[in-house]
Formats: structure tokens, C-alpha cells, sequence
């Protein structure tokens, strides 16, 4: 274990007085507020001008977006003239049975498809 450095007395008094000098001493009050002033208006409308153009990039990711399940399904639907069932829902989406079934029951409570026989469904 190292050994512990003496504080002699005279040392303690020392930096009690520095410490003491650096907390009472104050600092320019006018010129301060004056700088932070001119510097708060600059970057205000820099960021202005960053808060917009993100919203810019936004809204043209919006349009990559990629169709949803339940579009590629609406999609199928409302191309067929004769209207379509499940098993070929299937085999053109890939979906699983339950996934399939699923959005065709929603979609025709929300009126967006029609059953036009036992099984079989049309665009609405």
C-alpha cells in the first residue's frame, strides 16, 4: 500500500484561500448576457431549417412504403372478373391458411370485398 503524503498545516491553509478566491470571484454580468443573446438567435433559425427538412424526407419514404398484407390480398380480389377463393389466395401471396383467412373476413366486414357464392369472393 503506498504511503499517505503529510498535509502540513501551512498547505491546508493555502488552498482553503484559493478555493475561497475562486467561489467569491465573479464574473463580466454585462457582457455575457449580451453574447448569449446574439447566439441564441442564430441557431434558432438553423433549427427551423433542420426540423423542415426531415419532414421533407418523411413524407417521400411514405411513398416506398410497401403494401400491406391485406393490400396484396384486395388487390387479388378485385382483378378476378369470376372472384377468387382461398386456396388461390394461398398459392399467389404465399400467406398461411389463418393469415389468408383472416384479412378476407375483415375486408368483407368492412365492405371492401363481397362472398358472390360459398367460398368465393369479389371486389365490392
Amino acid at each position: 500500500m503506498p504511503k499517505a503524503k503529510k498535509v502540513t498545516k501551512k498547505k491546508a491553509v493555502k488552498k482553503a484561500k484559493v478555493v475561497k478566491k475562486a467561489a467569491t470571484k465573479k464574473a463580466p454580468a454585462k457582457k455575457a448576457p449580451a453574447k448569449k443573446a446574439v447566439a441564441k438567435k442564430a441557431p434558432a433559425k438553423k433549427k427551423a431549417a433542420a426540423k423542415k427538412a426531415p419532414a421533407k424526407k418523411a413524407a417521400a419514404n411514405k411513398k416506398v412504403s410497401q403494401a400491406t398484407a391485406t393490400d396484396k390480398i384486395l388487390k387479388i380480389v378485385k382483378r378476378s372478373k369470376k372472384g377468387v377463393d382461398v386456396p388461390t389466395l394461398k398459392k399467389k401471396t404465399g400467406f398461411d391458411d389463418k393469415k389468408v383467412r383472416n384479412i378476407v373476413f375483415r375486408a368483407s366486414k368492412e365492405g371492401k370485398i363481397k362472398k358472390s357464392g360459398r367460398g368465393i369472393y369479389v371486389g365490392a
